[in-house]
């Protein structure tokens, strides 16, 4: 039996550096049954294989217009179905990922890289360039839980009502990988939480919850086991609405009683509600209370599977502004949005007009000053308070 496995998310998205759990999972199912597994790198002569299998998480990934169910051919993922994604088999939803999948692809990337530097004359740094694949090499993947009670429009997580434990840690826990990234929906939504978190901190590894947690649920006691974790990076929370401000900003105060000094990151939500100056003016609002908190807003362009309402919006380029600021750590801890434009202007050879980033502030600032007064000066750790 010959497989192709193709992640299209690989293939599509040009900078995207993080495997495909579907993928692997698949993989070392087949493997299992003695089958021979191919990682597939484009979608040509798929008669050559008796199984095509081929996965996509992010809805704008581009697949090829002909590509679709048959027989020999399986698509799957959130990517082609948004929240109607069918479930993998139970036999391969619950098997071992195959975290060797990528290895070739790696190496033979590697190997190119290294060539284009001897080409140009360039110094290689195979140590700083592997970075890049480190969610590959170092991290076992899984979900410990499943579920959300939330039902947010916007979120592909919509099959179910309730949080629920969906895997042991040893059915995805590989000993040889250095840390662990649970892809949970609501982890601290899950009645079993605590026992959860035990055992992720009996393994002594670091690990982190890719997608987030749900700050709302955070009580005293949750602070207090999370934030003395062992934890891999950023604690990462969303601050998708503005109605949730106050409760979030008791949350934040809770937050730094516990963690002072670890980095905390939202992502904030914008191009959902509307695409007009109100959602500008909501996400400077959360972006302003971060900000007080020493948090780190990650600004998220809402899209589903068929549109992009922000790039209708005649605020498109402020949209695009935005992110550039929030979304560069290093950037938004030195500069307000307003010195962030500015900088931006200061580097254009031309002086005679406005670059991107300027212009969508001026344009902004003149139609909605207020708004512009209110926010586009603010600076991270401003009116701090604990």
């Amino acid at each position: 039996m010959k497989i192709a496995i193709i992640d299209a998310d690989l293939l599509g998205r040009q900078r995207h550096r993080f495997p495909n759990l579907a993928c692997e999972k698949i993989s070392g199912y087949w493997k299992e049954q003695g089958a021979t597994v191919e990682l597939k790198l484009d979608y040509e002569n798929f008669d050559d294989y008796d199984q095509v299998f081929v996965s996509k998480v992010f809805t704008d990934t581009p697949v090829p217009e002909w590509l679709c169910e048959t027989e020999k051919v399986h698509i799957g993922g959130t990517g082609f179905y948004f929240d109607k994604a069918p479930n993998l088999p139970d036999e391969i939803e619950h098997h071992m990922p195959d975290y060797r999948l990528y290895d070739e692809w790696i190496k033979s990337t590697v190997e190119r890289a290294k060539q284009a530097a001897q080409v140009a004359g360039t110094p290689f740094n195979e140590k700083s360039f592997m970075l890049q694949f480190k969610e590959y090499t170092d991290y076992c993947i899984g979900f410990l839980t499943r579920g959300c009670f939330r039902k947010c429009k916007f979120c592909v997580n919509q099959k179910f009502d309730h949080v629920f434990v969906h895997s042991p840690l040893e059915e995805f826990y590989y000993d040889e990988c250095k840390k662990i990234c649970l892809l949970d929906d609501n982890f601290f939504g899950c009645p079993r939480w605590e026992e959860l978190l035990a055992e992720l901190q009996a393994t002594g590894k670091r690990f982190k919850f890719k997608q987030g947690l749900d700050e709302r649920l955070l009580t005293e006691k949750k602070c207090e086991l999370l934030f003395s974790s062992n934890y891999d990076g950023d604690f990462t929370f969303a601050f998708d609405n503005v109605s949730d401000y106050d409760l979030i900003h008791e949350k934040l105060k809770m937050i730094r009683r516990y963690s002072a000094s670890r980095n905390i990151k939202f992502y904030v939500l914008t191009g959902f509600e509307s695409i007009d100056h109100i959602d500008i003016e909501n996400a400077f609002k959360r972006i302003a209370l971060l900000l007080r908190y020493e948090c780190l807003p990650y600004l998220m362009r809402y899209q589903n599977k068929n549109d992009t309402p922000w790039k209708r919006s005649k605020y498109a380029g402020l949209y695009i502004a935005m992110a550039r600021w929030c979304n560069q750590p290093s950037i938004l801890k030195k500069m307000s949005f307003r010195y962030f434009c500015e900088a931006n202007q200061a580097l254009r050879k031309d002086q005679t007009t406005y670059c991107s980033s300027m212009k969508a502030m001026t344009d902004f600032e003149k139609e909605h000053p207020e708004i512009a007064k209110k926010y586009f000066d603010l600076r991270y750790g401003e009116n701090f308070e604990v």
